[in-house]
């Protein structure tokens, strides 16, 4: 396991943007597959995006198709998630995870990964 550590949460006017990072304590996220997750008050986890450990794959929950993109960033030592045209729905808290052995073929679940940050909050008031 590797301990992840998010930042870049914070409260923004709907239509703004943010931009959320990840990164491995004391490693380089460069082999792992990483993934966001987020989870809004009473509701489940869902998956938001992913980046495969090779080849640099990206996946996407429809919900934010278009408005975010997951990069890998600074030699790959962090990934990154840029939020545009935030919606009032996409007001959660946003958790990293990574996993250094799973092959990203199609969309992931929270199951795939073995290795969760704290979460990171993002607030888009109606």
């Amino acid at each position: 396991q590797v301990e992840l550590v998010e930042s870049g949460g914070g409260m923004v006017q709907a239509g703004a943007s943010l931009r959320l990072s990840c990164a491995g304590s004391g490693v380089t996220l460069f082999n792992y597959a990483v993934a966001w997750f987020r989870q809004a008050p009473g509701k489940e986890r869902e998956f938001v995006a992913a980046v495969s450990r090779i080849g640099g794959v990206t996946f996407y929950a429809d919900s934010v198709k278009g408005r975010f993109t997951i990069s890998r960033d600074n030699d790959d030592e962090t990934v990154s998630l840029r939020m545009t045209s935030l919606k009032p729905e996409d007001t959660a808290v946003y958790y990293c995870a990574a996993d250094r052995f799973l092959r990203l073929q199609s969309t992931p679940t929270g199951r795939d990964f073995e290795s969760w940050g704290q979460g990171t909050q993002v607030t888009v008031p109606p």
